[in-house]
């Protein structure tokens, strides 16, 4: 299968959850990256804010400042398909972008660099018991991960876990893929 279809396909069985579905696994998925070791011992952990029906992040965002934690979220240049990552200690700090999504306002925030990101949550639409994942089209993962050294970990309803993935040579592997159900060890 081609990754647009497949894209189609995860995004629109996605959309069908219910709310309070969707509410409840991302709470149990919550839960479990909580326990993780690599985000128990991050001191900055890198994350992207949520947009439906992808697992939801403010909540636990919220939950990552009350444990201390160093929160960093992208901002993406459509020039240049990169990323840079910006801390950010209130939603305040954020402005609607392209599609709606929302990003840190540079000049609100403190930009971090890749090495001093502790643990990054990855996301993604579909992933495979591998690691390889089928973003939303931009690349702008594969480009950040593809020298990044420290502990990767995706947050995915179990029906985002197919069974493969097709991949190209940029592709990078995540480590962990934490569902409602089971933890997924990648490498």
């Amino acid at each position: 299968m081609h990754k647009k279809e497949l894209r189609k396909i995860i995004m629109n069985d996605l959309k069908k959850l219910s709310q309070s579905t969707y509410n409840e696994k991302s709470k149990l998925i919550h839960k479990q990256l909580l326990q993780e070791q690599a985000v128990k011992n991050a001191n900055v952990i890198g994350i992207t804010l949520s947009a439906f029906p992808e697992v939801e992040t403010w909540t636990l965002i919220e939950t990552l400042w009350n444990d201390g934690k160093k929160v960093v979220v992208p901002k993406c240049d459509p020039k240049t398909r990169m990323m840079t990552f910006y801390e950010i200690t209130s939603f305040e700090q954020l402005e609607k972008v392209y599609m709606q999504l929302s990003e840190p306002i540079p000049h609100l925030t403190t930009k971090i660099t890749k090495e001093q990101i502790d643990c990054l949550i990855v996301p993604g639409l579909a992933y495979d018991r591998q690691g390889f994942r089928l973003g939303f089209g931009g690349g702008y993962y594969d480009r950040f991960l593809s020298n990044f050294k420290n502990p990767t970990i995706s947050l995915a309803f179990l029906m985002q876990v197919v069974e493969k993935i097709p991949t190209d040579d940029y592709d990078v592997p995540i480590e962990k893929i934490i569902t409602e159900n089971e933890i997924i060890k990648c490498k």
